[in-house]
């Protein structure tokens, strides 16, 4: 069992720590001396990648454990040395939702209950699991709050809910002391290059056409991925056990007034954008009402020209880690994603 400290827990299981949002969540905290130990346990399926986290390979605070969520000998080993949980691992990429749904049930669904059991035959102090916006399915006006009812319209977003349901039920089954944060849409260094603000910039760097879901019209929200961190570490620190923290920095804009915004920074023609054919069940807009998290003390430090700026100078500035993985696999599920919405898109206007 593990003896708690007094305070914010220090020694953590961070999941999914070798994905995009996970490991800039780990490189933050190390950096900011917020733990003494930080175990990250990842499957290292396609989106997680070692190179991520190459950094901090060196610091004695950190430990990579290969394994998978579902795995629950393996998760109650690690829980046993820790005193809390930050799950960031998930399938979360809603075009492969809909390819194959099962991998998104197994670890969104039956992952997140082999950690919930976990931290709680262990007593730990807190469990933070990582949503999504996206729970609360197409919001046509207003702005989602944490008790809306959940509205998913995609097998990724239906397994994220599941999730979260399941760690409610811990709290007042249990009292298992979890918190959910569910974040709009993230951006930043070392997102896989399937979602599309590292797609576009990287087709776009490379002459390639950009291809851009519908009438492009669709509207989210955007938070710099470290501002998302921030937020998670905060409710790490102060977050209250069954509370639902939203996490937005009403950067609300059409996706074609990202692209826009895409190409301007790289000083790229809008003749790269082709209309595709659009995504089964796509949303046409998400907006998140954020006070809650704001009432915590926590707000976004970056502005969105600021962070886009920054995460466009990286990818310009890291082609080897991006060049890497946009070959293979990447590019068989490209084809088969994109090749014949391409050969039958039309150009912007």
């Amino acid at each position: 069992m593990t003896e708690h400290s007094a305070g914010p827990p220090t020694r953590l299981l961070v999941t999914g720590g070798a994905g995009f949002i996970g490991s800039n969540f780990v490189r933050m905290i190390l950096e900011h001396d917020l733990v003494r130990r930080v175990v990250v346990l990842d499957k290292l399926t396609y989106a997680g990648n070692l190179a991520n986290l190459e950094d901090v390979a060196g610091d004695p605070r950190y430990r990579f454990v290969h394994g998978d969520i579902t795995d629950a000998d393996v998760v109650d080993e690690l829980a046993a040395e820790v005193e809390a949980i930050v799950n960031f691992a998930a399938e979360s990429h809603v075009d492969r939702s809909i390819e194959a749904p099962r991998q998104f049930i197994d670890t969104d669904i039956v992952g997140t209950w082999v950690l919930l059991e976990a931290a709680r035959r262990h007593r730990h102090q807190r469990y933070v699991q990582v949503s999504t916006d996206e729970v609360y399915g197409d919001v046509t006006e207003g702005s989602s709050r944490e008790g809306d009812p959940l509205r998913p319209r995609s097998p990724y977003a239906a397994s994220k809910a599941g999730g979260d349901l399941l760690t409610l039920s811990y709290v007042e089954t249990y009292g298992l002391p979890a918190s959910i944060t569910r974040a709009s849409n993230n951006f930043g260094p070392y997102q896989y290059p399937e979602k599309v603000i590292p797609l576009f910039l990287t087709n776009a760097i490379d002459g390639e056409p950009l291809p851009l879901y519908g009438d492009g019209l669709q509207r989210r929200d955007w938070v710099y991925v470290l501002d998302h961190c921030s937020a998670i570490a905060r409710v790490l620190e102060r977050g209250e056990p069954g509370a639902v923290y939203n996490v937005g920095s009403g950067n609300e804009m059409t996706n074609l007034d990202l692209t826009r915004r895409i190409l301007a920074e790289l000083g790229k023609p809008m003749s790269l954008v082709r209309h595709v054919a659009d995504r089964q069940g796509h949303d046409r807009r998400y907006s998140l009402d954020s006070s809650r998290i704001r009432s915590l003390g926590w707000e976004p430090h970056f502005s969105f020209g600021e962070a886009l700026a920054m995460t466009v100078r990286w990818y310009l500035e890291h082609p080897a880690w991006w060049r890497a993985i946009k070959s293979g696999a990447y590019r068989d599920y490209y084809d088969r994603q994109y090749g014949a919405r391409l050969a039958a898109g039309r150009p912007a206007d």
